[in-house]
């Protein structure tokens, strides 16, 4: 019998997934549970639909992200820390104070999305990437002055 799952079912599949499993196995255990439905031709139009309206909905967030990830390139983000004689901070710049100066600027970043290998701890200029979606990163200028 042909099934569709709704849901991921551990050593079977992912949802989304069309499956020939027997029968038994489908009437008795996966669409009582509701994770799977029988595969007809309205339900295969439907999930059809469906995996075409995600795949609509990644592409858009990928232009979405593709469309920020320009605006970013152009933005140069000044901050101001403490700072011996030699350009050292006392402390650090992170993720989280460049995503709150790119909020500031109108940019919608959370702190995970800025990507540092290591926080700054020199005055000068720094490039910082910014990962806007799992297949777009951007990224943008961070100047550290002496406060």
């Amino acid at each position: 019998m042909k099934v569709l799952l709704k849901n991921d079912v551990p050593k079977i599949g992912k949802k989304g997934e069309l499956l020939d499993v027997k029968e038994g196995y489908a009437r008795n255990f996966l669409i009582p549970n509701g994770l799977a439905i029988e595969a007809t031709g309205g339900t295969m139009k439907q999930y059809e639909e469906e995996k075409k309206a995600g795949e609509r909905k990644k592409a858009k967030e990928k232009e979405d992200a593709r469309a920020l990830a320009a605006k970013i390139k152009g933005t140069t983000i000044t901050l101001k820390h403490k700072a011996g004689e030699e350009g050292r901070l006392f402390g650090s710049i992170t993720s989280t104070e460049i995503a709150e100066a790119l909020k500031q600027k109108g940019f919608d970043i959370d702190k995970k999305q800025v990507i540092l290998d290591d926080p700054i701890r020199l005055v000068g200029s720094h490039d910082v990437k910014v990962k806007l979606h799992s297949e777009v990163t951007g990224s943008l200028h961070v100047e550290v002055a002496k406060l």
